[in-house]
């Protein structure tokens, strides 16, 4: 995607030296940065500290960062270490898990020697197939949004309501719940998204805005709360989220408050879909609620707010009553029985054991 004009994908190879170059999205929408990652620990920094953040670009930067591990040592303790530290870094999205099975698979066909240069071409290979199936995403998305254009006046645009970020911030390009957007955007439909602004970190005010607003795509940004109220008045036509793991029985995990957007979506009849790619979907298990891990964050992202001064410089402000109690829990599951459908790269697929296993036929000794 474009920013003042330039294509940038999230994370790209800075040097032929094999450095690693991430928007750090840490300071967003106010500064535009980028980090340069040189070893494993510092991909597994930028992925615990969310200077990169989103379970598919998660995935590459985990992927990079064993790259970055085989430059500085191809050894099998150092594989071992690496894989071990990226791992503990972000405890719910199932594509860090998926990434580092995958290039650990594929290192250790080779004998060490050759691992500096496998490693890079498998991480480049996880990019490109994001991209890909984010496009492809787009593409399966945009006929939804495009039947809902068909019911309206000509001009009037659908309203999508989002919530978090799954932009092409969250991936490699493109994105999973905006791609069908850009791609109704492109395609010339009257769209407008209600962004959410997502408590605490504000990824939907601060990243999902940015890029809606870096493309010129029409949006408004709405306080956590306000969608059901939204809901309620007609003005919102589809709800289109991301997941950081979703099970084979299509139950989804996303951001904290994505749940209350499918209840009043369902209270209100507008349907509710999750965008994700293959290596979203964990097989392994099949209920949401009680088997996938819930990152708790640190409670600092609740107490304090970061934002500009009017002197230009960032600052984190106190907003919580000193020495009350905080949680911060990263994440929540929207059950299969709220969820209307799931757009992957294949296709749209019913939110169901059944539904996913019409794409994915080959997985189906896999679900439990």
């Amino acid at each position: 995607m474009r920013i003042n004009g330039r294509a940038y994908r999230t994370i790209f190879l800075a040097d032929e030296a094999g450095t690693v170059a991430v928007i750090d999205q840490t300071r967003l929408p106010f500064e535009f940065e980028l980090r340069h990652l040189h070893r494993a620990t510092d991909a597994a920094v930028a992925i615990r500290d969310m200077v990169v953040r989103g379970a598919p670009l998660i995935g590459v930067t985990a992927a990079y960062g064993l790259a970055l591990a085989m430059r500085e040592n191809p050894g099998d303790a150092m594989l071992r270490h690496a894989v071990k530290e990226l791992a503990a870094t972000r405890p719910t999205a199932v594509n860090l898990r998926w990434a580092l099975a995958r290039m650990e698979s594929a290192l250790r066909k080779v004998p060490p020697p050759q691992r500096f240069a496998r490693a890079y071409q498998e991480a480049a290979a996880l990019a490109e197939e994001d991209v890909a199936a984010c496009e492809a995403i787009g593409r399966h998305g945009l006929h939804l949004i495009a039947a809902l254009a068909k019911r309206k006046h000509e001009g009037v645009p659908v309203q999508v309501l989002t919530h978090c970020n799954a932009g092409w911030l969250a991936c490699v390009d493109w994105g999973t719940a905006l791609a069908p957007v850009y791609a109704a955007h492109e395609a010339g439909i009257p769209v407008h998204v209600w962004v959410d602004e997502t408590r605490p970190r504000s990824q939907g005010s601060f990243l999902t805005a940015f890029e809606l607003g870096a493309h010129g795509v029409p949006h408004t940004v709405i306080a956590d709360n306000t969608g059901g109220h939204l809901m309620q008045h007609g003005r919102v036509d589809l709800c289109l989220v991301g997941s950081d793991r979703t099970t084979a029985t299509g139950d989804v995990a996303n951001k904290i408050g994505t749940y209350l957007k499918a209840l009043a979506a369902r209270d209100n009849g507008v349907p509710f879909y999750a965008a994700l790619p293959t290596s979203t979907i964990d097989w392994s298990m099949s209920d949401g609620v009680g088997e996938i891990p819930i990152e708790e964050r640190s409670v600092r992202e609740v107490t304090y707010v970061r934002g500009r001064l009017g002197s230009g410089a960032l600052a984190d402000v106190e907003i919580v009553a000193p020495g009350s109690a905080v949680a911060n829990p990263g994440f929540d599951v929207t059950p299969a029985r709220l969820v209307t459908g799931i757009v992957t790269e294949r296709g749209v697929a019913e939110a169901s054991r059944e539904g996913l296993l019409r794409l994915y036929p080959e997985r189906k000794e896999d679900v439990r």
